[in-house]
């Protein structure tokens, strides 16, 4: 067996990968390793990732081979590969398009490229329902309607389909970029998302028109989603988290296209108007009085001709909407991202019904070229106090999680920061509405909540981007789609047990390039030997896969820097 000390990579036959950080070639091998597996693990020395048939078939949607992964796990692994992880990834690629869906007359075929493959998905109990009738040997016909339905089938059984059946055309909408903003700035559309765009419209044949870009948060996502109106012409739903995120889409719209207020839409809990432009929010979307009612509001799908649907953040895809998206195959999709990180498992049908990973850029490629702020991220541990260890102890998980999350002795951790970085725009961040509540009472400084009026929001938001306050107390509301670009500094008091999506989001609210240059700090407070620092190893994992590295301090060290600072 060959042996190559410096390498990073131990490659297992269990299609996992060891990953040795303290290589010499470990970031350059993270970075190709993350084009096709998952990372599960990410402690201080060795990080596991896992090659999983969604990673594979994926890195094939976006053009990967199998050789080229074998290459890369060969180039910078300590031995050689075992002979089965070889045959494995070469057997999973290559179910990736050895069945198509094509579009004949008013009926769907499914075709596959040999008839055992054929008779074998057949013959499977939830693939069948779906037929209308055998063609030939390597030919089914299916209805129309169940285009979404079978994809989705046939990925769960591990056949993922190659959509070639084309859309409807929608409604053509005029429009164009301007070459100077409305606010007065020159503007254009950064080489990456120039990329990322002509990878989602692929010629705009029946390859393209469908899929998922993942950027950074501030790298401009809404930027390609805006390129992908401007490319297509047509009319478009655009699907939001919230009421802030769907105004500032409009924001953006009116800033840097031809478009005018009276041809844009605004479909929420406030207003329900359906425009060539609409954007909804999934709230709306998934909105019914009561459980077991139909969803009142899933009209809006079929209320406008798009011809593009673009879901925002698509990685918090409520899964009912699921449902309806199975039934609208025909319509270009488009889904944006910082992280295609579910909690709730269901990776496999946003591959299905909203489309394969088409592009990627790790953060800090666009953090070299300055797209994306520099940034330090720092776990700052805090002991738990006496009195609460009793009731920490004969608590259950979630009771101590809480107890944890919302140690009264990170207030004064809190503070310390705020006067170390008293200079800069600050975000607190937490997910407990009492401990941010208390929080602003000690701190004097606004708090935005889901109970925030949409109005209110948006006067504090805009005060905070003018500076004309500098310390911002924010819920997890302010997780997606909040652009405060001059915001430099995220403390993070508490957050939702070990969730990688909430990780991306929050630093995201920092990493947009400053106006001065100077850069980025997050910092998470956790107390120590609880359930917390166990979730807060979960969080990291995001982080980790992004190239970002996490120092670990102790509250005693962020007290003398800002007793230093002051």
């Amino acid at each position: 067996m060959s042996y190559t000390p410096e390498n990073p990579l131990i490659t297992q036959s269990d299609l996992s990968v060891l990953v040795e950080v303290n290589s010499p070639h470990y970031e350059e091998a993270r970075d190709v390793l993350a084009r096709f597996a998952e990372l599960e693990k990410s402690p201080e020395h060795i990080h596991t990732y896992k090659i999983s048939p969604l990673s594979l078939w994926n890195a094939a949607a976006a053009g990967l081979c199998a050789s080229e992964i074998l290459r890369a796990l060969e180039r910078f692994s300590k031995y050689d590969i075992p002979q089965n992880v070889a045959v494995e990834i070469q057997e999973l690629m290559g179910r990736y398009g050895r069945i198509r869906l094509d579009r004949s007359g008013a009926d769907l075929v499914l075709s596959a490229d040999d008839p055992i493959l054929m008779a074998e998905i057949c013959r499977h109990k939830t693939i069948a329902p779906y037929f209308k009738g055998r063609i030939d040997a390597c030919r089914v016909r299916i209805d129309l309607f169940y285009r979404g339905h079978l994809k989705q089938a046939l990925t769960r059984i591990g056949f993922p389909v190659k959509d070639l059946a084309g859309y409807f055309p929608g409604k053509k909408l005029a429009l164009h970029f301007r070459t100077t903003t409305a606010s007065g700035v020159p503007f254009h559309l950064r080489d990456y998302q120039k990329e990322a765009l002509e990878t989602f419209y692929a010629g705009g044949g029946p390859e393209g028109g469908s899929g998922i870009v993942v950027l950074p948060c501030g790298a401009g996502k809404t930027m390609v989603g805006m390129a992908a109106i401007e490319r297509l012409q047509y009319q478009t739903l655009i699907l939001t988290t919230n009421i802030t995120a769907s105004r500032q889409w409009k924001s953006e719209l009116l800033d840097k296209t031809s478009l005018t207020p009276d041809q844009i839409g605004e479909y929420s809990a406030e207003r329900k108007e359906i425009r060539p432009i609409t954007i909804a929010t999934y709230h709306i979307l998934t909105y019914r009085k009561k459980k077991g009612d139909a969803f009142p509001h899933f009209a809006i799908f079929n209320q406008g001709n798009w011809g593009l649907m673009i879901y925002d953040e698509v990685h918090l895809l409520p899964a009912p909407v699921f449902r309806f998206t199975a039934e609208l195959q025909a319509r270009r999709r488009l889904g944006l991202t910082a992280t295609l990180i579910r909690e709730d498992g269901l990776e496999t049908d946003v591959f299905s019904l909203i489309g394969p990973k088409r592009f990627d850029v790790p953060w800090r490629e666009l953090e070299a070229k300055g797209w994306v702020a520099t940034a330090q991220c720092c776990e700052v541990r805090v002991q738990l106090p006496q009195d609460l260890r009793l009731d920490y102890a004969v608590a259950g998980g979630r009771a101590k999680f809480r107890i944890a999350s919302e140690n009264p002795l990170k207030i004064p951790l809190v503070e310390a920061l705020i006067q170390k970085h008293r200079n800069d725009q600050i975000l607190v961040i937490g997910q407990y509405l009492d401990q941010l509540e208390g929080l602003t009472r000690r701190l004097k400084a606004p708090i935005i909540t889901g109970k925030t009026p949409g109005s209110d929001r948006d006067l504090i938001y805009g005060r905070f981007r003018r500076g004309e306050i500098g310390l911002l107390i924010v819920s997890k509301v302010a997780n997606f789609a909040v652009d405060l670009p001059d915001a430099s500094v995220a403390i993070q008091v508490s957050g939702t047990f070990g969730s990688r999506q909430e990780e991306a989001q929050r630093l995201g609210r920092i990493l947009r390039p400053k106006t001065n240059g100077t850069l980025a700090h997050f910092y998470t407070l956790v107390t120590r030997d609880t359930r917390e620092l166990e979730f807060a190893r979960k969080r990291q994992t995001f982080l980790t896969e992004q190239g970002y590295r996490y120092t670990i301090r102790g509250a005693v060290d962020v007290f003398k820097e800002s007793d230093t600072a002051a």
